[in-house]
């Protein structure tokens, strides 16, 4: 059997294995990678260990770490109740603020399902009491955790654009990101119409109780168990309730300070300056940790390694993948369908239907690379390919099968649990339905008129 058969088996055995089973796809990727490159594809290990992801590992190292901090010192919840003070309690602007703040956290580099368990029991709790439709506070925080996923110093954006620079194809950070921005931001206002949001409209809470929403569910946010990222622990936990009470006042710490200027330091000099983010960030996060060591002695292990396990596990296979040819064997069967549009399409609902069950991390890679060899031959608009891939592959996030969409299952209150499963359901197969179709339509299709 060829290396390029061989390799193909192996990777739907690695997804298929991690669907149905909770075995890390990353340690399944290194497993095959070993296997495949050292049998089939006649690798040494040096020549394996030469595609593991350095560089991007550093980067997910960096970013989760200052993360972990900024949620431990109590920037983030700062951040949410400053926006909430913004719109002065408006009903109908907390789930757009739920939005904006969702994607904000991974936007500066929270992964997608930390920032979801944070904002999720907050979000949905004010539901409860206030009588908003938790289908649309939920999704509107999952959609805005995607929105901002994609910016240059986010999980996705930094995954998604170091494979399209290391392939040589035509590349837009800036419009990967607005591409998943303003297209989850549609998506929002369609579902805010939809789903309610206009009776809210006039309506008003007092901010205050919002903040007592917040620490009824402090140790929820703070400890969720199926949240993959951070959770505070320990004395930094007691240390943070007694701080956050709802009868203290909660004054801007030095430390909270100190953290904002941080994750704009880190904005400016990689984006600015184009240093390494990785590198950037473990800095910032360093010296921050140096102005309260034994708050953040446990920082390090609220790194989110599962992901970076995942993330260096099929990254390192994809590199066996194109030691063997196999990129270049499926680009070519896909570019003998003749038809560059349809050849997109299909890639959009593959890596849409195969990340509403799996990784959608580990999607997006594969559903670019694969695109690579008939982008290549510049036929059609690269970037919008792009966009499109990592918007169909992560919009379907909204699945309660996936993490995501687990997270909103579990934190919604007072409602009839089954029926939210079954809306939930109905909503995510939407969108498996029509996303791809959508993102494909809106970047792929005027690139080619």
């Amino acid at each position: 059997m060829s290396p390029e058969i061989v390799s193909i088996i192996a990777l739907a055995v690695i997804f298929a294995i991690a669907t149905f089973l909770p075995i890390n796809m990353g340690a399944l990727a290194f497993v095959a990678a070993f296997l495949v490159g050292t049998l089939s594809v006649g690798l040494s290990t040096d020549d394996i260990i030469a595609g593991f992801p350095a560089e991007l590992v550093l980067t997910l190292i960096g970013v989760t770490y200052l993360f972990a901090i900024a949620q431990n010192n109590g920037t983030v919840d700062l951040l949410v109740r400053g926006a909430v003070r913004l719109v002065g309690g408006h009903v109908a602007a907390i789930p757009w603020i739920m939005f904006f703040v969702t994607g904000l956290l991974t936007g500066i580099g929270a992964l997608s399902p930390a920032a979801v368990a944070i904002i999720a029991p907050i979000a949905l709790t004010f539901a409860a009491r206030h009588g908003i439709s938790p289908l649309l506070m939920g999704m509107m925080v999952i959609h805005g955790a995607q929105g901002g996923g994609f910016s240059p110093i986010s999980v996705y954006g930094v995954t998604v654009n170091t494979i399209v620079e290391d392939e040589g194809l035509p590349s837009s950070p800036l419009a990967v990101f607005l591409g998943a921005l303003l297209f989850n931001l549609a998506i929002a206002v369609v579902l805010f119409f939809v789903l309610g949001g206009r009776k809210l409209l006039g309506r008003k809470v007092e901010v205050e109780a919002l903040a007592h929403s917040e620490h009824a569910q402090g140790t929820v946010v703070r400890g969720h168990g199926a949240a993959p990222g951070p959770a505070v622990g320990g004395d930094a936990a007691d240390e943070a309730d007694e701080r956050t009470g709802p009868d203290v006042p909660q004054p801007v710490r030095l430390e909270q300070v100190l953290t904002l200027i941080g994750l704009v330091v880190v904005a400016v000099l990689a984006l600015a300056f184009d240093l390494d983010i990785g590198f950037v960030s473990i800095t910032v996060a360093v010296v921050l940790a140096l102005f309260s060591a034994r708050q953040h002695k446990g920082a390090v292990t609220q790194i989110s390694w599962s992901t970076i396990l995942l993330i260096a596990g099929v990254l390192t296979f994809v590199f066996v993948l194109e030691e063997a040819g196999t990129i270049d064997y499926v680009g070519d069967a896909v570019i003998g369908l003749g038809v560059p549009l349809l050849i997109a399409l299909l890639l959009c609902y593959i890596g849409g239907v195969v990340s509403a069950f799996a990784s959608s991390t580990a999607i997006i890679g594969v559903a670019i690379l694969l695109a690579v060899p008939f982008l290549s031959a510049g036929d059609i608009g690269a970037i919008g390919v792009v966009v499109a891939l990592s918007v169909a592959s992560t919009i379907v996030d909204v699945s309660p099968f996936s993490t995501n969409g687990a997270l909103v299952l579990a934190n919604a209150q007072d409602i009839d649990r089954d029926r939210f499963y079954k809306q939930i359901l109905a909503y995510s197969a939407i969108v498996v339905a029509i996303g791809p179709l959508l993102a494909w339509l809106v970047f792929v299709v005027p690139g080619w008129l």
